[in-house]
């Protein structure tokens, strides 16, 4: 079952309906994805557990960042645990990852270069 939001858009009376734009194509592919919620769940867990826990320590011991990363790193953990436990839906999910991963990468960012 897709979303499908429509804009409205009126320029000098005429009316004009957008719908293939890049925010609701998103909004269509999580809400298609809501069946697999558990495996999104997992894999969210996986690639933070593997990849981004380990992170402050790394950054920490070889670029001199601070401690205070961790608290970050795990404060995303815990939430996205939190709410997929707790059942919150697809979008929240998934959108825990992709904050996890922006935030992620901008602090290796920070700190490396």
């Amino acid at each position: 079952m897709a979303t499908t939001l429509a804009a409205q858009t009126t320029i000098q009376g005429q009316s004009q309906t957008s719908t293939n734009s890049i925010w609701n194509k998103l909004v269509a592919f999580t809400d298609s994805q809501g069946r697999v919620k558990t495996q999104w769940f997992m894999i969210s867990l996986i690639v933070q557990g593997v990849f981004f826990l380990p992170l402050p320590a790394a950054l920490s011991f070889y670029y001199g960042a601070p401690a205070s990363m961790l608290f970050i790193t795990l404060g995303l953990f815990f939430a996205n645990v939190i709410s997929g436990m707790g059942g919150a839906g697809i979008r929240v999910t998934m959108g825990l990852l992709a904050t996890s991963i922006l935030v992620h990468l901008l602090m290796l960012a920070i700190y490396i270069i």
